[in-house]
Order: C-alpha cells, then sequence, then structure tokens
C-alpha cells in the first residue's frame, strides 16, 4: 500500500538513495553485487543467478520486487527472508533521516537490504532494479557484472515511448570497466547497449551471440532444454523447474552471466545444474507459469505488459486442453489496450480486480475488452473468480490466473 503508483513512485535522482546511504556508513561499498535490469525476465534471471550462486557455497543476498504475500520476500539471504526484528530496528533508526529527506518506499527498502546484506556479511548480492536503470534507486552500487534482459514497452510515462528510449535508461547500469550481458537485443536497442559499452569501457557480451538453444521441451513441472556453447561447440541439457518457455532466453541470458562470474567464484557445473532445477526450492520465486492444481490444469503467471503477455500467450498454444478460461485483472496505470489487444479470442474471461487502490475496477475492464471482441464476466475478487472458472471447467480445460502480480498475490487456492 506504499507503493505508489507511476511517475508519482519515480524519483528521478540518486540525491536520497545516496543519503540514506551515507547516514548508514555507505553499506553498498562493504558488498559485492550483481546488478540486473530489463523489461521483462529480470526477476527470473535474479533468482536463478542467485540459486547458482547459493548453491555453489557463496552466501548470497537477493533483492527483488514486487513481493506476492510478505514484504520480506524482497530481502533474501540465501533463500530465507529478512529478519522481521532487522526490519523494525532499520526504520526506527532511520527514522529522523527519513522524516527529514522523506525518501520514496522503494529509496528506503533498497537502502534497507544494503544495510542488511552488509551487516550479514554475504559474499554476493543480486540486486535488481526497480524501474529504469540510470535513475532508479539501485544504481549506486558498482557491480562485478551488470546484466540487462531485454527492452520492451512499459512504464512508457517515465522511460520513454520509444525502444531506444528505454534502453537508454536501462543502460544507466552500465558502469566504467564493468562487464555487461545483454540478454535480447534487437536492431533499435544493440547500438545504444554497444555505445554506452564504448563510453564507459566496459566488454559488453550478446547471450544469444554465446548461446543457442538446439530443443527444448515443456511439461507441467519442468522445461527440458539442449543448449550449445556458439564458442566451444560444446552442448550441456538443462532441465528448469521455472518451466515458461520464456525461460528459454534468460537461461541464454544467465549462462553468458556465468561465464564472467567464473572469474570471481568457483562455479561447479553440476552444481550450476541443480540449481537451475530447485530454483523455487532454492530462492522461492513463484508466479512465472506456476502450475498450482492439474485437472483442470491451474497456472498462475504475473504477466502484465504488452511483451510479458505475448510469452504468456506462446507459452498457452503450447498447452494441451479443450477449454481456454482467464482470470484476468489489471492496474491502472499500465497500457491496458496493448495488452487486451494480445489476449486470445477464443477463451472464457473472468475479469476481475485485486483488494488494491491501483486496480483498475473488473466492469471498467470488461468494457474495455468487450471492445476487444473479448467475452466474459465480471467479479469483485480474484478468488471468487477463479471459484468460478473451477466451477465451469472440466478436467481437460486450462485455467490462466495473470494481468497483475497483485492478482496473482490473491490466489489462495492450493
Amino acid at each position: 500500500m506504499f507503493s505508489r503508483s507511476g511517475a508519482k513512485a519515480y524519483k528521478a535522482d540518486l540525491t536520497n538513495t545516496l543519503a540514506l546511504c551515507n547516514y548508514l556508513g555507505n553499506p553498498q561499498n562493504k558488498i559485492k553485487t550483481i546488478h540486473v535490469a530489463g523489461t521483462n525476465g529480470k526477476g527470473s534471471v535474479s533468482h536463478m543467478l542467485a540459486a547458482i550462486l547459493q548453491e555453489n557455497g557463496y552466501k548470497t543476498g537477493l533483492y527483488t520486487s514486487p513481493h506476492l504475500k510478505d514484504f520480506r520476500e524482497r530481502i533474501k539471504i540465501n533463500g530465507e527472508m529478512i529478519a522481521e526484528s532487522f526490519l523494525i530496528d532499520f526504520v526506527e533508526k532511520t527514522k529522523s533521516i527519513s522524516e527529514k529527506i522523506q525518501p520514496s518506499f522503494f529509496e528506503l527498502t533498497f537502502v534497507m537490504a544494503l544495510e542488511y546484506f552488509a551487516q550479514q556479511k554475504v559474499d554476493v548480492a543480486v540486486i535488481e532494479t526497480g524501474l529504469g536503470g540510470r535513475l532508479d534507486s539501485t544504481n549506486v552500487i558498482t557491480p562485478l557484472l551488470s546484466v540487462i534482459t531485454n527492452i520492451s514497452f512499459d512504464h512508457k510515462e517515465i522511460l520513454g515511448d520509444t525502444l531506444d528510449k528505454i534502453a537508454y535508461e536501462k543502460a544507466g547500469i552500465i558502469k566504467k570497466n564493468i562487464p555487461v550481458v545483454i540478454g535480447e537485443a534487437i536492431p533499435e536497442t544493440k547500438p545504444v547497449f554497444q555505445n554506452k559499452a564504448r563510453e564507459t569501457n566496459s566488454e559488453i557480451f550478446f547471450a544469444e551471440e554465446k548461446y543457442e538453444i538446439i530443443s527444448s521441451k515443456y511439461d507441467t513441472k519442468e522445461l527440458d532444454l539442449e543448449i550449445r556453447n556458439k564458442e566451444t561447440r560444446i552442448e550441456k541439457d538443462y532441465q528448469l523447474d521455472l518451466n515458461g518457455l520464456y525461460q528459454e532466453k534468460n537461461l541464454q541470458t544467465v549462462l553468458a552471466a556465468v561465464d564472467i562470474l567464473k572469474n570471481h567464484f568457483v562455479l561447479n557445473v553440476d552444481k550450476i545444474k541443480f540449481a537451475l532445477s530447485n530454483v523455487k526450492k532454492l530462492t522461492g520465486l513463484y508466479g512465472r507459469w506456476d502450475v498450482i492444481r492439474e485437472n483442470p490444469t491451474i497456472a498462475l503467471d504475473v504477466a502484465h505488459n504488452e511483451d510479458g503477455i505475448k510469452q504468456l500467450v506462446r507459452q498457452i498454444n503450447n498447452n494441451d486442453f479443450e477449454k481456454l478460461h482467464i482470470v484476468f485483472g489489471m492496474v491502472r496505470d499500465k497500457d491496458i489496450e496493448k495488452v487486451l489487444e494480445q489476449l486470445p479470442g477464443n477463451a472464457n474471461y473472468y475479469f476481475t480486480k485485486a483488494q488494491n487502490p491501483r486496480a483498475l475496477p473488473e466492469n471498467e475492464l470488461w468494457g474495455q475488452a468487450t471492445r476487444h471482441h473479448l467475452k466474459g464476466t465480471t467479479y469483485t475478487g480474484v478468488n471468487e473468480a477463479l471459484k468460478a472458472a473451477i466451477d465451469k471447467a472440466s478436467e481437460k480445460d486450462l485455467i490462466v490466473v495473470c494481468g497483475s502480480v497483485f492478482v496473482v498475490a490473491e490466489v489462495e487456492l492450493v
């Protein structure tokens, strides 16, 4: 509830973050970090990297956002959430400076993570950006490696209305003499990254030029991938418990990042494979094509922007089912029309809203959806909508809950 929406949530400078860090003795300078930005995939990539480092014996911090159920999910060490006592003490400790400079929810949360990781003496922390990169609160760190997953349209009112403008903001995490991995580059964004890397004298690696996918096989529990290193021609098999097909590109990104991280950490091949098969268990990542029940199949996915929904539709089309049921809700500050354009027309829709002031009322969502010839009924709550879908579905049907992190977070069914 403290997380403001849209432009109000975004402070376009690092002044407050630096002031908080300085007040606490600059914890950002006491830990090694890996910095991850991107429009989609940055959460999955961050969790995969954290799982790999953790499984290889390193005490690993992980800072991500938003959370699903518990605020403390944002700050973890080796998969364990931040202690409540630390959180309370931190707020008390920073009360005087907070009242003076009025930091945002995100600024205070991020510096809390830095202080926690520094106090707990982590070997390394994986830090996911909140929004953008150049002026994101997290950009006070000097990492061992920067990673940018991909660029697509989201937060246009803040980051810009063209892909090259958005790429420029994300490229702001590229630091002087620090290598960077780009997960996915397109003609509009590649030159932006190359120019920034030249300017900062940073080695730049494009994941798609290093690794290629030979084959992929999906089922409701895992994604089996065969990957070839383009330089060495060595082929390896991976089983991912994050089983969405969009994890193919994320795995390429992670493997390219691991190649560079081997300069700083001892990373065993078998432990890397084990970590990638157990990301959910090791780090607690959920809501990425998360199949929570079968007969009928029920999948949760936090996809909420144009590109995320495109990837989700690709995933849906790779499943065998008789009828498709979509429990759907969005927040007001997304490009709702662009998302609705991507959704399949042959599904039964259950339009709903999360119990959050940012949520778009279900009747408004239904009104916009009908203009895109999407048919369905409205429900005031997520679980009421899901129950209606389950009652209507046969054992061979597919039910997908999507459109917002907040919608997925409210699912109570297990």
